[in-house]
């Protein structure tokens, strides 16, 4: 494969996929500056997985393991320099202008997925997705049956977070 073809399809995938990589990207990286570091090694990953891509899968499986197998890889190198990267989320966050109000619901509901652990969270958002149980689990690795115990876990634990913040529309 050329470069040229490499470069063509990745423009397609993000082009097309770029939403789904963010959606990875907000539920695993918290600040504007972490999201934006995810998303670019994100978009790294994936241009190098074109050449291994071989359709015995659907390109949205494809990018979803990309993405979420690249997410925890950043988020155990994150936690790892924590202490540094706090002092300068305080110094970013004086920074910036206060965000434009979003649905209060949907920010409650990014922040409760990412006090889930990282096979939850990605569980979550495939969910949130609509993939099939066999999706997810070829996505994760975990089997379809588990998948359906670890979503009725997830839902009881958010509505429980939900009910404490009086969010009963979750």
């Amino acid at each position: 494969m050329s470069e040229q073809e490499q470069n063509q399809i990745f423009g397609a995938w993000l082009n097309q996929y770029k939403a789904l990589m963010f959606k990875v990207v907000r539920a695993y990286a918290t600040t504007p500056m972490d999201q934006d570091d995810l998303f670019q090694e994100i978009s790294i990953q994936v241009w190098r997985s074109i050449p291994a891509f071989k359709q015995q899968s659907a390109t949205t499986t494809w990018i979803y393991r990309i993405a979420f197998n690249t997410a925890l890889k950043w988020g155990s190198r994150e936690r790892k320099h924590a202490q540094a990267h706090e002092t300068l989320d305080n110094v970013q966050a004086i920074l910036q202008a206060t965000p434009l109000p979003g649905d209060e619901r949907l920010t409650w509901l990014y922040e409760a997925i990412q006090q889930l652990d990282d096979i939850d969270r990605s569980i979550t958002l495939l969910l949130l997705d609509g993939f099939s149980y066999k999706e997810m689990a070829t996505i994760t690795g975990i089997s379809e049956s588990h998948i359906g115990v670890k979503i009725n876990r997830i839902k009881k634990q958010l509505i429980t977070k939900s009910k404490q913040q009086d969010y009963h529309g979750i």
